[in-house]
């Protein structure tokens, strides 16, 4: 199990070298646990979060579905709150995760809430 944990971590690494997220353009990052998936958008110029959204809020939790509809429902919370402050253009980070699935699910779901990649 570490092994897969360390490999995770150095496609983390290497994602990071060349996504870097700024106030034109944040990076939009999705961490994905056993239960629930988490994303917030980071402006690394200055280190600040501008908004964050998972599927532990109360508007997605009490929503019946699978993991997979609910990450889609937290890309569309998200892609809501970056309209409402004016962005929509980020760069997304996967998290050193596979690009399917849950985290596939997330960037659909900001994608179809207007949200630029």
């Amino acid at each position: 199990m570490a092994t897969k944990l360390i490999r995770r971590q150095k496609i983390r690494n290497r994602i990071r070298k060349k996504v870097v997220g700024t106030s034109a353009q944040p990076r939009l990052s999705v961490f994905r646990s056993n239960a629930d998936i988490y994303v917030q958008v980071i402006n690394d110029d200055n280190g600040t979060t501008i908004a964050a959204a998972s599927s532990r809020d109360k508007d997605i939790k009490v929503q019946a579905g699978t993991k997979v509809e609910k990450s889609k429902m937290v890309g569309a919370a998200i892609a809501r709150k970056l309209t409402e402050l004016g962005v929509e253009k980020v760069a997304f980070d996967r998290g050193g995760n596979l690009y399917h699935g849950r985290i596939k699910a997330v960037a659909d779901g900001a994608r179809e809430a207007g949200l630029n990649f």
